[in-house]
């Protein structure tokens, strides 16, 4: 096990060889710990003293004791873990708290449980015009496309629209159908596709750009309903130890709310933005992206990124892959999924978006995806110059060996989302019937992406998966389902070390949150965000991380989150 160390860290008082601030006495002690600090050297101390919401040094709990002053606040954490805060370097809050208000399917694993949980909330909303939620899973349904004649027979009078988990396709009834005008004749969008029925009928799913023919007639959320649903995702958020985030999507009426919140300090969490790129627009939205980025930076609240689809996902065909999808019986098809921009139209998009100094984030699933995205940042890169821009790709489900050290030489951040990187029911029956086994064997490729010397971040993608860090963490050191101890790991080769994995959430996600020199570690200078665990990670079984809980949150040593009051 490590040992705490002796030294402190900070400025103003030398002990031991290093330098600890004594300019004016700590109003916070956190004591008695295992504190994993997240510095360059992964050191070790067991305590902290903060004042003024800042660390002012870190060290052994003798010297840190020695600090405080009768007006010092001081917490024993009883020998259990602090760590840096955690960062969700892509997830969609909005979203998230949105869905905590609507009809929410996510937790439900049958067709039968999600029929049954819409027939409750549309009983208990006879007042709402449209019923509107989503969170159900495609391997719930024969071939992930549920169908408009169930929620007909439980919402006949009223139109339904229901994203699923991840949100790239949408359950529809045939009122919704209707009021869209989407009929047989209907022919599918060029970024999207109408599921049909063995008679050509639109059958009730909607892929991608398609579920925008309903999507477009559904009435506005409000700025109170926005603002109320940011809330409610932060304070979930804060229950799992995170105290930063990355929106993937912002638009407009989401970034007015989320300026709301800051202008009156309710945002206790860090906001970092991106703002979208829309499909159906061209180059005159970059002035559009300028103007709404300048009105982004409040209180916790920052916007500097810029979100771009390329493709799809793996289990309704959309991802774009180098080579074809194979039928589901090892035959080869012609389809290669759905590429959201020619190759070099996202160049171009890239390049401009790049000369405006925004960080571009960019939605990749399929190897082909990829790569034209990392073509696209070299392309950037010839046109406008090398600068610290920090570019991420999300998601990178499948990645060409070819492409794995590109990351590193073009200095593109690597933003997993490790909770998927097991064998999932997505991943046997939605996905590996599908491509080849030299394919398969590119899956989540975390660990070569780091021995290639690639900068990985972690993020969720709440709400298509858990935000909670520690099962996610869990699956990328063991890559296996966290509920499953004993379960066969996919891809062993790409398992992360847990330190890696921690720094992926941590200093990992502050650094494309550009935030990595005030947060993200644990030392002298640096906001005092922080998360206290019940146990020490490093001390039990790894298949037993996702069982560990946050007992309190720190923003800037305020309490965003305490478990225990009695320990604060």
């Amino acid at each position: 096990m490590p040992r705490a160390g002796s030294r402190l860290h900070g400025e103003g008082f030398v002990g031991e060889g290093r330098i600890v601030t004594t300019n004016g006495a700590p109003d916070l002690v956190l004591t008695r710990g295992r504190v994993y600090t997240m510095d360059a050297a992964r050191s070790w101390a067991e305590a902290v003293a903060v004042r003024a919401g800042r660390i002012i040094a870190v060290g052994s709990s003798t010297e840190i004791e020695a600090l405080h002053r009768p007006e010092t606040h001081v917490v024993d954490l009883h020998d259990r873990m602090l760590l840096p805060g955690f960062q969700d370097a892509h997830l969609h809050p909005t979203s998230g708290g949105l869905m905590q208000i609507r009809c929410d399917l996510h937790g439900t694993s049958t067709r039968q449980q999600s029929l049954e949980r819409v027939a409750r909330y549309a009983d208990a909303h006879p007042e709402h015009v449209w019923i509107l939620g989503g969170g159900w899973g495609m391997d719930a349904f024969p071939g992930g496309t549920p169908s408009k004649t169930d929620l007909d027979a439980i919402v006949p009078d009223r139109p339904v629209l229901l994203t699923n988990r991840d949100g790239h396709g949408a359950w529809v009834n045939s009122k919704a159908l209707e009021l869209a005008g989407i009929s047989r004749e209907t022919g599918d969008p060029r970024d999207g596709r109408i599921e049909r029925d063995e008679t050509g009928e639109p059958s009730g799913t909607l892929q991608e750009g398609a579920m925008g023919l309903v999507e477009r007639l559904v009435p506005e959320t409000s700025s109170e309903e926005w603002q109320r649903a940011i809330k409610l995702a932060q304070a979930y958020l804060h229950t799992l130890g995170i105290t930063a985030i990355q929106d993937a999507m912002v638009v407009p009426e989401t970034l007015d709310a989320y300026r709301a919140l800051a202008d009156r300090g309710e945002l206790t969490a860090r906001v970092e933005g991106n703002l979208l790129w829309t499909r159906d627009k061209g180059d005159e939205q970059v002035a559009d992206l300028v103007e709404l980025r300048s009105k982004g930076t409040a209180g916790r609240l920052r916007i500097r990124g810029a979100k771009i689809f390329q493709d799809g996902v793996m289990e309704n065909f959309t991802a774009a892959l180098l080579e074809p999808y194979l039928d589901g019986k090892g035959g080869s098809t012609q389809g290669k999924g759905l590429g959201m921009h020619e190759p070099e139209e996202l160049a171009h998009m890239v390049t401009l978006l790049d000369a405006e100094g925004f960080q571009v984030h960019i939605h990749t699933i399929g190897d082909r995806a990829v790569r034209e995205s990392l073509d696209a940042f070299e392309a950037a890169r010839l046109a406008n110059g090398t600068r610290d821009s920090r570019h991420h790709l999300a998601h990178i489900q499948l990645i060409h060996p070819d492409d794995v050290p590109r990351f590193r030489e073009l200095g593109v951040v690597a933003n997993a989302q490790p909770l998927w990187a097991t064998l999932s029911g997505y991943v046997e029956d939605l996905t590996l019937p599908f491509i080849s086994e030299q394919t398969a064997r590119t899956m989540y490729p975390f660990g070569s992406l780091h021995r290639a010397g690639a900068t990985i971040a972690m993020g969720s993608d709440w709400t298509v998966s858990t935000a909670n860090p520690l099962p996610q963490i869990q699956v990328a050191v063991n890559r296996a389902d966290p509920d499953e101890g004993d379960s066969e790991p996919f891809l062993p080769d790409e398992r992360l070390e847990l330190p890696t994995a921690l720094a992926a959430f941590t200093i990992g996600s502050a650094f494309v949150n550009g935030l990595e020199r005030e947060t993200g570690s644990i030392e002298a200078g640096k906001l005092a965000d922080l998360a206290l665990l019940d146990r020490d990670l490093f001390a039990g079984d790894t298949k037993e991380l996702g069982r560990a809980r946050v007992l309190l949150t720190l923003v800037e040593g305020e309490p965003v989150f305490n478990h225990d009051e009695s320990g604060w």
